[in-house]
């Protein structure tokens, strides 16, 4: 039986110790639900603080919850730390932790988190000490203000950073046990750490869709005095992996590899499912499959709303019978946010008076909810009421500016669900001189003297003024004072 499984997504990090001075507050699962909040969850029945160190490694098989309103603290955190597998799922709210391990002391241990929302904040952390670490990330933000680490000693450490973001200060692959495959996610290093990074990609440590993919990395491009790195599946998937969509009929479209053989076709099996274990797991391959051996590079499904969906493309450049197993990837369908263009930022001037200028914005929406109303608003302004905007629930106005300084204008579209915005920033200047010289790419005129804009008779007076005159030095020794 074939499986297909999704990536997953492990960091680490250069750690604080993990003993502690304090009590070592354990999990053990007793309460009424699973959430990290519910003070019967541990032993002893304590929610852990900042000074407290948090275990999570028992009962097998266990899942603890941090959700949306939770906002958790520990002072080191440890999945993983006995001889089963344990959970740590992050869907919402926010974890603080002075470091952290995943998949600590015992060899036949296993810990893994699950992020798919919130802020896990925390010196450092390291996936895979003497057992086995798993970081699976689809979402939200780790931000380690020290080392991520893959993995941390004699275990195995894996990261799949499938969505979301990882901020680092480094990160250190210490053996072919630890990887990080990235797909739909970012990771991001402080400082240019290109050339470390570019040798864990050489040595296979570093992939991209599990080798179907490519990356990207740059320092100081997508992110300034940062190292970002990125990547895109080989298939150019359509819509794009973790992306959104609106709900309804959806066109999967890709790209189809080259043939083995020049001329022959590129046959392609494609699934599709909101039942993600289904395709991780493959058990009935035909129950989801909606393209079957067909030299295809797109097909149209049905979709509903709020539901996230995934699939998956096989090709077959060889045998017909021996697929290459694609990727999975994924998309949601739900109403889309208008998408709000409030226009480029303008540099204008008053005349003896106000200035009256255009407001001139775009908005698009899919319409699924319900027609979207637009409203202006002043963010801020020279003085209250300096600025007046004519109609502001029309997406495009006028606007009268009474005095010199920086507008900043918002406009908000709504479509009965969701809300998207975006600014526009205006500057005011006392005449059209002043408003040229604040150009970046503004250079004075040869022959202005006086900086007015301008070469006139006020510069041709000053020039006959100083005509032949000479300020030059006249002793060959001149001392300062």
């Amino acid at each position: 039986m074939c499986t297909k499984t999704a990536c997953l997504a492990s960091l680490v990090l250069l750690l604080v110790p993990i003993h502690s001075a304090s009590a070592l507050i354990s999990w053990d699962d007793g309460g009424p639900d699973h959430l990290w909040s519910t003070a019967t969850n541990w032993t002893p029945d304590t929610v852990p603080g900042p000074i407290d160190p948090a275990s999570i490694d028992a009962p097998a098989n266990t899942h603890c919850v941090i959700q949306a309103g939770i906002v958790a603290e520990c002072e080191t955190l440890r999945v993983g730390n006995g001889g089963v597998t344990t959970n740590l799922d992050i869907t919402g709210g926010s974890l603080a932790a002075a470091g952290a391990y995943i998949g600590v002391d015992n060899p036949s241990g296993h810990g893994i988190l699950n992020m798919s929302g919130g802020v896990f904040s925390t010196g450092s952390m390291q996936v895979g000490l003497d057992g086995t670490g798993t970081v699976n990330m689809t979402g939200g933000l780790i931000d380690l203000s020290d080392n991520l680490v893959v993995p941390g000693g004699t275990g195995a450490g894996s990261v799949s950073l499938r969505g979301g973001t990882i901020r680092a200060s480094d990160l250190r692959l210490t053996s072919a046990s630890g990887t990080l495959d990235v797909t739909a996610g970012t990771l991001i290093l402080a400082g240019d750490d290109t050339a470390a990074v570019q040798a864990y990609i050489d040595d296979g440590w570093i992939t991209a869709y599990k080798g179907q993919g490519e990356l990207h990395l740059d320092y100081d491009v997508t992110n300034e005095g940062q190292t970002t790195l990125t990547a895109t599946a080989l298939l150019k998937p359509n819509p794009a992996d973790r992306g959104q969509v609106s709900p309804g009929e959806v066109e999967l479209s890709w790209t189809l590899p080259d043939p083995c053989v020049p001329g022959e076709q590129v046959l392609v099996d494609v699934y599709f499912t909101d039942n993600l274990e289904l395709l991780e797991q493959f058990t009935d391959p035909a129950a989801i499959r909606v393209v079957s051996a067909e030299n295809v590079t797109s097909v149209v499904v049905q979709t509903q709303a709020k539901t996230q969906y995934y699939w998956a493309v096989d090709v077959y450049v060889g045998s017909p019978e021996d697929p290459i197993y694609g990727p999975i990837f994924s998309f949601l369908a739900d109403n889309v946010p208008p998408q709000v263009n409030a226009g480029a930022d303008i540099v204008t001037w008053l005349e003896g008076g106000p200035r009256n200028g255009n407001l001139d914005a775009t908005v698009t929406d899919d319409g699924v909810v319900n027609p979207y109303t637009v409203l202006w608003t002043v963010v801020s302004e020279p003085n209250e009421g300096n600025a007046g905007i004519e109609t502001p629930t029309a997406e495009d106005t006028n606007i009268t500016l009474a005095a010199t300084g920086e507008y900043v204008l918002q406009l908000d579209a709504f479509d009965g669900e969701y809300t998207g915005s975006d600014t526009v920033t205006i500057h005011v200047y006392s005449d059209n001189c002043q408003a040229a010289r604040s150009l970046p790419d503004y250079e004075p005129l040869v022959g202005d003297l006086n900086g007015d804009c301008r070469v006139d008779d006020l510069d041709m007076a000053m020039l006959q003024e100083n005509w032949l005159k000479d300020n030059s030095l006249t002793e060959t020794w001149f001392i300062l004072d």
